[in-house]
């Protein structure tokens, strides 16, 4: 995989919309906290997609395409809460049992949300082939785009206000190695 690539690529999606990203980046975040994450899962489904067509067809991002995919809202929510709650359990016991599956669940499911909107797959299916997207040779090559993810999510976290900067690198980052796998794996999404 060519990672220089991906970066120049991310880079000039980043720069062009940038403003729009912002904005996105923002109203996800306030929808998160107003609904204690109940529309989180949902609301992260349309801005994936969102920076999916910016990065693809060179589209603008807009605030309502955070609302587009809510009748993914039951699949992601249930996903979500299993998740959280394993998460929960895990860092109760010990500590890193909780670390250990937030990373698994990051390293296999990096593509799920991708594949739901933008395949139409449901939470099963996007959830097998994510993890067989993860397990294509060279598997180091999906390690290193999981390792930039995180280290991108942490660098924002870690500055007031990176997240609005960081959280669409990282995501667009992502999906510009979604691109290229799927380019490689699948027949092309039906109705095109």
């Amino acid at each position: 995989m060519d990672f220089k690539d991906h970066f120049e690529r991310v880079w000039k999606v980043f720069t062009n919309f940038l403003p729009a990203m912002l904005i996105n980046t923002l109203v996800l975040i306030g929808v998160s906290i107003i609904t204690l994450g109940i529309l989180q899962p949902v609301a992260a489904a349309g801005y994936t997609q969102s920076l999916l067509l910016a990065l693809r067809d060179r589209r603008k991002p807009e605030v309502r395409d955070l609302f587009s995919y809510m009748g993914l809202f039951w699949p992601l929510l249930g996903f979500s809460v299993l998740l959280f709650l394993a998460i929960i359990i895990g860092l109760i016991f010990l500590f890193l049992p909780g670390i250990v599956v937030a990373l698994t669940a990051t390293f296999f499911c990096l593509y799920m949300l991708p594949l739901m909107t933008d395949r139409g797959m449901g939470l099963i299916d996007a959830i097998m082939e994510s993890y067989r997207l993860a397990m294509e040779k060279p598997v180091i090559d999906h390690l290193v785009v999981v390792a930039i993810y995180i280290g991108l999510i942490s660098m924002g976290q870690s500055v007031i206000f990176g997240v609005l900067f960081t959280l669409p690198l990282a995501t667009l980052f992502i999906l510009s190695a979604y691109e290229v796998k799927v380019r490689k794996a699948l027949p092309s999404p039906p109705g095109t």
